[in-house]
């Protein structure tokens, strides 16, 4: 693969083979193997299957697992670099055992490969060949070969990685759909759902707040499939939670304007995944905007100095700055902060920087230097002290790991 040097390609082979003790192939987007010798090519439906694969691993945004003969298994991850799909990279085969975990008959396998275009020596030459797998080892090898590629060869799958957070809340968006109907629930979600999805975006739990807005998706879905109805209620769903947080706090009231883009975006989806992927992005903004905005803080000058620091987090912002701009004393306003929300003004500087660092590192390919000065600070090894203690991890780290396969 041209794309890809010599050497980039040797290191991804001997680490895989090190890890897995399988070869890799690469295949460009003809449907051609470039780096070693391909005993499956002679198969009349080799490049036909292969090239599916590809793009069902691009579409899943996941390593596809197919069979290329019965009891053998490969898998294939497209590899894609910032949306341009370059080719593919394909495990060696494997034989898997049986459901009962015993090693299957290969009579039907050899017969099979005769018939697309092997020869007797040679398909049993081939199969003599192969490991012998259980799935859940097939389902590991999956993992650590779309890792070794992205880590080593530094590419980011960005069309990837949306399309596998498609594909996720897609598969949540179903199983919302049939609990619904198992449980026989109404068609119509309870306002205290909505209260319990605003009390874990308060909270920062997005996990528990995308799966409580999944079975609100799923309720409106069964309520009515059309789209211009889905439309509709997926605007009253986000203008509700905007509603429910301003009676809140009044001081969310800056909420009503982003609402307004988020209705936007979701009027011109065209589908009911747009329609979802808008919402989820709407609800990643508005679990960041309650922090920014107003958990806690019914202190007039608190209020005022935080959006201060949202606007201004980037800049080499002081206490005399804040209190300036507050009009009451460096003390003062510092001691305000700090009883209301618990956190010091210059901790919260770190924190609302740190998070524009997690966007940045998820959204763009901007370098760890270029980001740290975008976000405020002067010295890249600053920057990773204070993203490692807010995060756990190092910027580097958190990157990789929004690419990772999960399991």
């Amino acid at each position: 693969m041209a794309i890809l040097s010599k050497r980039i390609i040797t290191d991804i082979s001997r680490s895989y083979f090190k890890e897995c003790g399988v070869k890799v192939y690469f295949m460009d987007l003809g449907g051609t193997v470039t780096n070693t010798t391909d005993s499956l090519s002679s198969l009349t439906n080799s490049r036909r299957r292969r090239n599916y694969a590809l793009q069902q691993s691009i579409d899943q945004g996941k390593p596809y697992i197919f069979r290329p003969a019965p009891a053998i298994v490969t898998w294939v991850i497209g590899l894609e670099d910032k949306r341009m799909i370059h080719g593919a990279a394909i495990s060696g085969e494997v034989i898997v055992l049986d459901e009962n975990n015993n090693e299957p008959d290969l009579n039907n396998t050899i017969t099979y490969l005769e018939s697309k275009g092997m020869t007797l020596k040679a398909a049993k030459k081939f199969l003599n060949k192969l490991p012998i797998w259980p799935e859940s080892q097939i389902k590991d090898a999956t993992k650590i070969l779309y890792d070794t590629f992205y880590q080593i060869s530094g590419w980011k799958p960005v069309l990837t990685e949306e399309n596998r957070l498609r594909t996720h809340q897609s598969v949540q968006f179903q199983q919302a759909i049939q609990a619904q109907k198992l449980s026989g629930a109404q068609a119509l979600y309870a306002f205290e759902k909505e209260r319990m999805l605003l009390a874990n975006i308060r909270s920062g739990n997005r996990n528990d707040a995308k799966r409580i807005l999944n079975e609100m998706l799923a309720t409106i879905f069964l309520s009515s499939p059309k789209l211009p109805v889905l439309r509709a209620r997926t605007i009253e769903l986000i203008t509700g939670l905007t509603r429910a947080a301003i009676e809140d706090n009044p001081l969310l009231e800056p909420l009503m304007e982003r609402n307004h883009t988020w209705i936007e975006k979701i009027i011109t989806s065209k589908t009911f995944d747009e329609v979802s992927s808008e919402l989820m992005h709407a609800l990643n903004e508005f679990i960041d905007d309650i922090y920014l905005h107003g958990v806690n803080r019914s202190n007039i000058k608190v209020h005022n100095a935080l959006e201060y620091l949202s606007k201004h987090y980037n800049e080499n912002i002081s206490l005399q700055d804040v209190a300036n701009h507050i009009e009451l004393s460096p003390y003062r306003i510092s001691h305000l902060v700090k009883d209301y929300t618990g956190i010091t003004i210059s901790q919260h500087v770190q924190h609302i920087r740190i998070q524009h660092a997690c966007q940045l590192l998820k959204e763009t390919d901007m370098s760890c230097t270029d980001i740290a000065y975008e976000i405020g600070y002067g010295d890249q090894s600053y920057f990773i002290k204070h993203f490692k203690r807010e995060t756990g991890t190092t910027p580097a780290r958190f990157r990789r790991a929004q690419f990772a396969v999960p399991s």
